[in-house]
């Protein structure tokens, strides 16, 4: 999963991007909110983390004009001020779910966890495909029962692709919901990845779980 954090306070922001890629995710981030609304608008993200005090573009202008081009990425918003009038500009502009600083960063996972769930209309944390179970809080995967070990990349394209089970994925897609912007595009770590995956997950099994569809993409499903 991609994620976005648009904080102006370094610190805070250095931590927060740092704790969800040591979490698995790719993450881009900025302090500034005329680059944030640049990277919102311009790349695929599955959750967006919004401060509103920002420079550049403040936080509710870039919410705005998200949801005015029809931007649905889901967005939580990190703020210090906890009235009840900000709250509510904020979920009326179109944020999904709000977060008052200082916060636990366990409760910050939780509540990504759950946006990325929605996202994808996958109520329940623990994804099912066969005898294959994804689950997306202990971010851990088995199948026929034992665990399958996987690096924090490859249980990234794996929980993406389960998110779309049955549909093909293409290669420009998991790239870009997979890989954050300081990744090299032309290299071929994703076909390199796709291929450990494949075998760590299908190896010693009659059914293939993971299928390439040749020119389109890959298909995680049982009968894909």
């Amino acid at each position: 999963m991609r994620l976005l954090v648009i904080e102006d306070y370094a610190p805070l922001r250095e931590s927060v991007a740092r704790g969800l890629r040591d979490a698995g995710y790719a993450v881009d981030a900025t302090g500034d909110g005329s680059e944030g609304l640049w990277f919102a608008e311009n790349h695929p993200y599955d959750v967006i983390l919004l401060d509103l005090m920002l420079p550049g573009t403040p936080g509710l202008e870039i919410l705005r004009r998200l949801r005015a081009t029809g931007n649905t990425t889901h967005v939580l918003v990190l703020t210090a001020k906890d009235t009840v009038a900000d709250r509510v500009a904020g979920l009326d502009l179109g944020a999904d779910d709000y977060l008052v600083k200082p916060f636990a960063f366990d409760e910050l996972l939780a509540r990504v966890r759950a946006m990325v769930r929605r996202r994808y209309a996958n109520v329940d944390p623990v994804i099912r495909i066969a005898d294959l179970e994804i689950d997306t809080r202990a971010r851990r995967a088995k199948r026929g029962g034992d665990v399958i070990a996987l690096s924090a990349r490859e249980y990234a394209l794996l929980e993406y692709l389960a998110h779309r089970t049955g549909h093909i994925v293409s290669r420009t897609e998991l790239w870009d919901h997979a890989y954050d912007q300081a990744a090299e595009p032309g290299s071929n770590v994703l076909d390199v990845h796709i291929s450990h995956l494949r075998k760590k997950l299908d190896e010693g099994h009659d059914k293939k779980l993971i299928h390439t569809r040749r020119g389109q993409g890959y298909v995680l499903g049982e009968d894909a």
